[in-house]
């Protein structure tokens, strides 16, 4: 995210910011260090990392209190749960996830948080499957998503990956188990699991998406290539040059985007967060001009799906960075929703600028804390 060039253009927007984003009244449910308003049950930890994901690669600071209340969301066997509303008490093992503890593993690293980091990347060593993968609950099946997650949390505690084995097998090897055979139908692409009953494997854009990005040895920080590798022609190649094209040929079809039928609803409608996910999987393949023709669609299309939305906001976030995009819209709405944000000092002096912004904002609003109220290689 790029410093404003004077106080005054820097005041302005956030004067904006505050009227934006302060009228709604935040939720019991949503801790003052969290971002997004909407009930945390189900993904704190998630939008949380990926919040603190998406401002790492902004080179913005957030504040101290949020990194905070992620590390304390970790269990004491280093594992972390989807949310939990009492961090004193003891954990409940059943409801610990591979996708959390990965995706916090890779915020916390980002943020030197290194002893959580080293006990989260022990636990997921320990519930890896035979087959060398991760369901998304330990004790599942493995399935390509959970598997690709923990490949970038592992990457980003600086886990040798190959190294991390059950029964002589790796993470990629469970991958290459879950991806269709070339000169089958969908060849190249990846099933979320094979199915239960005739073990077919079903191509998934949002495991593919997952899968090639863990395939590539990346987390979800991806950074933009400096030039295009062209994706191939049809499956060959590499586990993930092959997933790869998969991904390029389904956004090309689907006009550069990927749909999806919602449940209760028998009508495709656009899969924004597995486009983003798409976007970040081919830059991390160095496909830099099939990366950045699905994310100008997202930019233009994605307003009214990331409004008020932490985890999509930080998603359009990291696939602009992929793409070698401007971060500063997404920074700006994401940090809205959470703690205050503070930019990293440069040699432009745009620190002075954003504490003659901290003294007008104390000074001519009145407030202590600004919005303190905030509302899922080879």
């Amino acid at each position: 995210m790029h410093l404003r060039r004077t106080a005054a253009a820097a005041l302005a927007a956030f004067s904006t910011l505050l009227i934006a984003a302060s009228p709604s009244p935040s939720p019991a449910a949503a801790p003052a260090a969290l971002y997004g308003e909407a009930d945390p049950t189900y993904d704190g930890v998630w939008r949380q990392s990926y919040a603190l994901l998406a401002l790492h690669a902004a080179d913005t600071e957030p504040a101290g209190n949020a990194v905070e209340w992620l590390a304390k969301q970790q269990c004491a066997d280093g594992g972390f749960a989807s949310y939990r509303p009492d961090p004193t008490a003891p954990c409940d093992p059943k409801t610990e996830d591979t996708n959390a503890t990965a995706i916090a593993v890779q915020a916390l690293a980002v943020h030197g948080q290194d002893f959580a980091v080293k006990r989260a990347a022990e636990w997921l060593a320990k519930v890896q499957n035979r087959d060398g993968g991760w369901s998304y609950n330990p004790g599942g099946a493995s399935d390509a998503d959970s598997t690709g997650v923990v490949i970038g949390g592992l990457k980003a505690a600086g886990t040798d990956v190959k190294s991390v084995t059950t029964d002589g097998r790796s993470p990629y090897d469970a991958l290459r188990s879950l991806q269709v055979a070339c000169g089958k139908k969908d060849g190249g692409a990846f099933a979320y699991q094979p199915d239960p009953k005739s073990g077919a494997l079903a191509a998934n854009a949002k495991a593919t998406a997952d899968a090639v990005r863990g395939a590539e040895g990346a987390g979800f920080v991806v950074e933009a290539p400096d030039r295009d590798v062209p994706v191939r022609d049809g499956c060959g190649g590499s586990a993930s040059d092959a997933g790869a094209a998969w991904l390029a040929g389904g956004l090309t079809a689907g006009g550069s985007h990927f749909d999806a039928v919602t449940p209760g609803s028998d009508q495709k409608t656009p899969d924004f967060g597995t486009t983003a996910d798409a976007v970040v999987a081919l830059a991390a393949g160095g496909h830099l001009d099939a990366a950045k023709g699905a994310y100008n669609w997202l930019a233009a299309n994605s307003a009214a799906w990331s409004k008020d939305n932490p985890t999509a906001l930080a998603q359009l976030a990291l696939a602009a960075y992929a793409t070698g995009n401007p971060l500063r819209d997404h920074i700006t709405q994401l940090s809205a929703l959470g703690p205050v944000a503070e930019q990293k000092p440069d040699s432009s002096g745009g620190s002075s600028v954003w504490w003659i912004v901290g003294a007008c904002l104390v000074a001519g609003i009145g407030i202590g804390v600004l919005l303190a109220g905030r509302k899922h290689r080879l």
